[in-house]
């Protein structure tokens, strides 16, 4: 995360004073000239408010300064907003009237996150067309493909021999479009957030989810499309054959249950592996950068301080690259053996 990091300073207020009911008790002359020579000798009311002002106030400022770089800071990074943040200038998105259907009320109004999710559907389809006029040429299979077409086919090939026609089996082939558009759709939302001033829309576990959902709905239209209705009602309602009929009544009451919780784990575990991940790497890089903002000066421990977060900042940022491509990959060879298990189910 190569964004400007802005120090938020945490405002702490005053502590109310806890009023205590005054109590008389019955004293002697002796201990009451005692008290009044004691009081005598004690500092005026409005002195003791005024140094007690002073201290709450440099009590204060160490507060502000310890706090200065903390998790809200952090999150300011990290969480979906409806502003983007430039080169010291702030855009703001506009916010349009949420749309109202019965009492659902849904809001359509763009945010961050919903910004550099069409930017990676349009380099998606940028990379895609590309690499699709570049085949189309004439004469171009008759020579060896080379810089960005090169590139492109060997994540294809592979792709699709590797990820979808291996793991899907037989008519694999009719998965390839989607295989393909996953993974780079993922690849560009996951990198995005590397750059300056990007923001990582994988990091939303709402974007996560959506795509997650997306999958269900391909994984379970290719188990109804391959198996028929009563074949893929049979991966809801399963019973092992060669049970007598009350056996097969027990084994439907347990194991209904048990297949559908299995088809929503699936999505589930590929929302919440991509969101965690990418969350994780960002606070991590965070946190290190954060460490100059804290210790960093120009005494020994502050130089230390900034060269050690500078080179560890570094490679975890090389590592948030190979995690942006690993992330992506998992998620679409996890979609295709989805979609290969249940075309075989049982």
């Amino acid at each position: 995360m190569t964004i400007p990091l802005l120090a938020a300073i945490l405002l702490t207020g005053p502590v109310a004073p806890v009023a205590v009911p005054f109590q008389p008790t019955e004293r002697s002359p002796a201990a009451f000239e005692a008290v009044q020579e004691h009081m005598g000798d004690q500092p005026s009311a409005d002195h003791a408010e005024d140094t007690g002002h002073a201290e709450d106030t440099g009590h204060a400022e160490d507060t502000e300064h310890a706090e200065e770089w903390g998790t809200a800071a952090m999150m300011h990074h990290i969480v979906d907003s409806n502003e983007i943040e430039f080169f010291g200038w702030v855009i703001h998105l506009p916010e349009w009237e949420p749309i109202h259907v019965g009492p659902v009320e849904i809001d359509m109004s763009p945010t961050k996150h919903t910004v550099f999710l069409w930017i990676a559907t349009l380099l998606t389809i940028l990379t895609v067309w590309t690499a699709s006029r570049r085949f189309s040429r004439p004469g171009q299979s008759d020579e060896a493909p080379r810089g960005f077409l090169n590139f492109f086919e060997t994540f294809y090939v592979y792709l699709r021999d590797e990820v979808a026609l291996a793991n899907i089996g037989h008519g694999g082939e009719r998965f390839v479009p989607y295989v393909v558009t996953l993974f780079f759709f993922i690849l560009f939302s996951n990198l995005l957030g590397l750059i300056p001033f990007g923001a990582t829309a994988t990091s939303n576990i709402m974007v996560t989810a959506a795509l997650a959902l997306v999958s269900l709905a391909i994984v379970e239209s290719a188990g109804f499309v391959a198996l028929g209705p009563k074949g893929y009602l049979k991966t809801i309602f399963y019973v092992p054959q060669g049970l007598n009929p009350a056996m097969s009544a027990v084994m439907l009451v347990i194991m209904t249950p048990v297949e559908l919780i299995g088809k929503l784990a699936k999505p589930f575990a590929l929302a919440v592996r991509l969101f965690a991940n990418m969350t994780a790497g960002h606070f991590v890089i965070l946190a290190l950068l954060g460490l100059i903002l804290t210790y960093g000066g120009l005494s020994v421990t502050g130089v230390v301080s900034i060269v050690g977060a500078l080179a560890l900042g570094l490679f975890v940022m090389f590592l948030e690259i190979f995690v942006a491509l690993l992330q992506a990959y998992i998620f679409t060879v996890l979609t295709a053996v989805f979609v290969g298990l249940i075309r075989h189910a049982h």
